[in-house]
């Protein structure tokens, strides 16, 4: 189920929905975020893919959105694949460690990471933000190299006044460059659509992500500066928000601690089905961009 984002400094829900994306309904939702990284080699010969011998990824994510939190079944707990990184006051375990809860009040918010930094894989988690009006707080899934010129893919999911829809924003930073912002109001359900696919384009000389990166997942808020004494204001009156993330598989290519290089074809996620957008996926995809 893959998702784009183009950024079209995406609208609220007018009433002029594209028939191809279903408008949501009141229920429950919860997020499921999927991110696929991949690797390949480009031919000169007509720019065509030949092999799987080099560190260059190629990025698909997806997005999804729908039932309830509780009614997935889950199968690693948390203290396989992550440690708690800051905010211990503010998380919680729940279900034998198969569900976490992080908090966010005046004081802090809480933060999770993996054990081990991956070359490549699938990484997703189950995420349910925070109720109620959330302005200025923001639930964040992304991966992170944690180097000087850092790679880093973020997805965060910026609080909503009740009622509004949600905004996802994603970026990019390859090398330490970033500034690659896109926003989409989720004002329609995002299964089986892609919001954002980042394309490889070393070879014209645009920056790629090509370093071992940490999975992590945080609760924080993203109001600073002269706001600080109405932030706090906010949070005093409607805290503690509190988000739950379930699904903490990771089905990765651990860096430095596998037989086989992490391009390696013997991964699913390396399959060649994974390298671009079926048709349909493509015609929903424009039809996404259409709308927002």
């Amino acid at each position: 189920m893959e998702k784009r984002i183009a950024y079209r400094n995406g609208r609220e829900d007018n009433g002029s929905h594209s028939p191809c994306l279903p408008g949501p309904r009141k229920v429950t939702y919860t997020m499921y975020i999927y991110i696929y990284i991949y690797t390949y080699t480009t031919s000169a010969i007509k720019n065509s893919i030949i092999s799987m011998d080099t560190s260059l990824l190629s990025l698909f994510v997806f997005v999804l959105v729908g039932r309830v939190l509780g009614s997935m079944p889950t199968e690693s707990s948390f203290d396989q694949y992550y440690n708690i990184s800051w905010g211990d006051g503010h998380f919680l375990s729940l279900d034998q460690g198969r569900e976490i809860q992080l908090s966010m009040d005046n004081s802090s918010g809480a933060g999770f990471g993996s054990k081990l930094s991956y070359g490549s894989g699938f990484f997703h988690l189950r995420i349910k933000l925070p109720e109620k009006d959330s302005a200025g707080v923001i639930t964040a899934f992304y991966l992170t190299s944690h180097t000087n010129n850092h790679d880093e893919l973020d997805f965060e999911f910026l609080g909503n006044k009740e009622g509004k829809p949600i905004t996802l924003q994603t970026n990019v930073f390859a090398n330490g460059q970033g500034n690659r912002e896109q926003r989409i109001h989720l004002w329609f359900y995002v299964d089986k659509i892609p919001i954002r696919v980042f394309k490889n384009n070393t070879m014209i000389g645009v920056s790629y992500p090509s370093q071992p990166m940490q999975v992590e997942a945080s609760l924080w808020d993203g109001i600073v500066g002269q706001l600080m004494e109405a932030k706090q204001r906010l949070i005093g009156l409607t805290a503690p928000f509190k988000a739950h993330f379930q699904g903490f598989n990771i089905d990765g290519c651990p860096y430095n601690l596998h037989s086989k290089p992490c391009d390696s074809s013997i991964f699913w996620w390396n399959k060649e089905k994974y390298w671009s957008l079926s048709s349909t996926e493509q015609r929903v995809y424009e039809a996404m961009r259409n709308s927002t």
